[in-house]
């Protein structure tokens, strides 16, 4: 039906005869003759019908936005002075010969225009729509590009794309699972994958050495910008290759990808251990780009008359730490008392400051209302630590250190993007000798990652001290966001079991939920290790999107649900009873 793409025609089509198919983007009737704007996923042309065809002219006439359409005519250059530059057809147009309707459309509900402000409740429930927008469709169009640039490149390399299954069993992933009730197997569930963790070790333990597959996985928790119940990871397994082997073909990997869709050279990839990461930023994906840092400065201020700063100062798991901003000491005290606000969301308690108005005048050059609980040495030891300057402002952090942490690392990035201090494009890192355990609220060891990690120790190390053992994993960081995580996995039985004990997994539970691996490592699996990273987000970066949701053709809402379908929705009762299911009756709030 179609002799070229909308968006393909240029100076090297004129006098070609063409037949275009798509959707009417704009008409436009200007004194006897129409312009139609024709949409296809590739982009738009300019189609000009005159009474000259006196057919089609009457079928262009009674044509709306977002008819479907089919254009025969002649490609010729614009008349001059009407290029249009900022469009990459804009040199040429279509003389349009005949003209069919294919499909009539109902008035659209939003409107089509690049930047138009349209409701995220909208775009969503006419999703088939809102994709048609043109930076829609670029954005799926290079999401597109990305996975077969990434496909490619491991194809290259050797590695197989192997699929494994979504029907699956249970198993702790750090997240709820999503259960799906089985009829054949009366009060029993699988569980959608949250990764292909363990099919992918057992693929090594198989002998693929090298396995990849773009993998749907699953998990019910709590929604943010950055993510989706269901969601696409890029999932890489490999044997006989040690973290710097396997961290190296992955930075080649993003650098290829990168440079081929973007032309951007991300150069090497600095590394930071998880420890000095926490330090400095506050966060185990720190955004380089931002010049600020967290200065720990507990031990001048044990002695303080502030007890805010000398409790946590004097307390075993807490920090007392200073974030210098330059330029800040221009922000308003509303803006400040907003500051205020953010940082409670993690948990602070407040947020002290010291404005730098006058460095060169003193103690009178400053302005906080902590002023009166320090000394003038203590201040001056703190200006000359910070190295501050005139113009500047101290933030201050002081409680737990996971509250500090959190709070001053993810104002560091707020008032970076507040007062423009975000520098460069891109800043890609790897963060590395991360922790093997992290405690709970109630004191239990968790693992940080998952408990199939390698610890960086021997299996009497860890059974005596697990809480200070390192791991072998590792992450890869761009622009504060985590593209990928990944490690060397265990492959010996007895190291599997010492990391379950340490985690209070009993020997049945264990056999319960992972005998079959523990069987696979029994049998001559070899060194191996992987990594998986997110294809949303790292099309989120490359497209400079704000949501996961923007990259993603059929997305869920913040509380998982899908406004095109109304899913999840009800099943009937006839579904129910095959699967032996029984629902509880809601009750009404009073």
């Amino acid at each position: 039906m179609r002799s070229h793409y909308c968006g393909d025609l240029n100076e090297s089509h004129v006098d070609l005869d063409v037949m275009l198919c798509g959707w009417v983007h704009r008409r436009r009737d200007h004194g006897g003759v129409i312009f139609l704007d024709v949409r296809d996923r590739e982009g738009i042309s300019q189609v000009v019908y005159d009474p000259d065809t006196a057919e089609s002219f009457a079928i262009a006439e009674g044509v709306r936005n977002e008819y479907v359409i089919q254009v025969k005519g002649r490609v010729r250059l614009r008349p001059e002075g009407t290029f249009n530059e900022e469009m990459p057809t804009g040199r040429i147009e279509v003389l349009g010969k005949e003209l069919f309707v294919l499909n009539a459309a109902e008035t659209p509900p939003m409107q089509l225009e690049e930047h138009a402000e349209v409701g995220e409740d909208v775009r969503l429930h006419y999703r088939y729509i809102d994709l048609r927008r043109p930076e829609m469709a670029a954005k799926l169009k290079f999401r597109s590009k990305v996975a077969s640039t990434i496909r490619n490149f491991l194809d290259s390399n050797g590695f197989l794309d192997i699929e494994t299954p979504l029907l699956t069993k249970a198993t702790p992933e750090g997240a709820r699972d999503y259960l799906v009730p089985s009829r054949t197997h009366p009060n029993r569930f699988f569980a959608l994958p949250q990764s292909p963790q363990l099919f992918k070790q057992i693929l090594m333990a198989s002998g693929m050495d090298r396995y990849y597959q773009i993998a749907k996985c699953f998990r019910d928790e709590d929604l943010r910008a950055d993510r989706q119940p269901e969601f696409t990871q890029i999932d890489i397994e490999t044997s006989f290759m040690e973290e710097e082997q396997i961290m190296a073909i992955m930075e080649e990997m993003i650098r290829h990808t990168f440079k081929s869709l973007l032309s951007v050279d991300l150069g090497e990839f600095p590394r930071i251990s998880h420890a000095d990461a926490m330090l400095r930023y506050g966060s185990d994906k720190p955004d380089l780009r931002i010049n600020l840092e967290l200065v720990d400065i507990a031990e001048l201020m044990k002695t303080v008359e502030f007890k805010v700063f000398s409790g946590p100062a004097n307390e075993k798991n807490s920090r007392v730490v200073a974030l210098c901003v330059p330029t800040g000491a221009s922000l308003s005290r509303k803006v400040i008392d907003d500051y205020t606000e953010f940082v409670g969301i993690y948990g602070a308690r407040g947020l002290a400051w010291i404005k730098v108005n006058d460095l060169a005048a003193g103690m009178e050059g400053l302005q906080s209302p902590i002023l009166k609980f320090m000394s003038e040495g203590v201040i001056q030891k703190l200006l000359t630590n910070l190295d501050a300057k005139t113009g500047d402002i101290i933030f201050f952090g002081a409680d737990k250190a996971k509250i500090v942490n959190e709070a001053l690392g993810a104002l560091r990035i707020k008032v970076a993007e507040d007062l423009d201090l975000i520098k460069g494009a891109w800043a890609p890192l790897w963060v590395v000798d991360f922790p093997m355990f992290e405690e709970d609220v109630d004191g239990n060891l968790t693992a940080l990652h998952h408990p199939f990690t390698s610890p960086a120790c021997d299996s009497a190390s860890l059974a005596s001290d697990p809480k200070s053992v390192l791991s072998r994993a590792y992450d890869m960081v761009l622009n504060g966001t985590e593209l990928g995580g990944g490690s060397i996995r265990i492959n010996q039985p007895s190291v599997q079991k010492a990391v379950f004990e340490a985690l209070g997994i009993k020997k049945e539970e264990a056999k319960e939920k992972f005998g079959f691996l523990l069987d696979a490592l029994s049998y001559g699996c070899p060194p191996h290790g992987g990594i998986a990273f997110g294809l949303d987000r790292l099309v989120m970066l490359m497209t400079n999107s704000s949501s996961i949701r923007e990259v993603i053709a059929f997305p869920k809402t913040q509380s998982a649900s899908c406004p095109l379908t109304d899913a999840p929705g009800a099943v009937s009762p006839t579904q129910l009873r095959e699967l032996n299911i029984r629902l509880r009756e809601q009750k009404t709030p009073s």
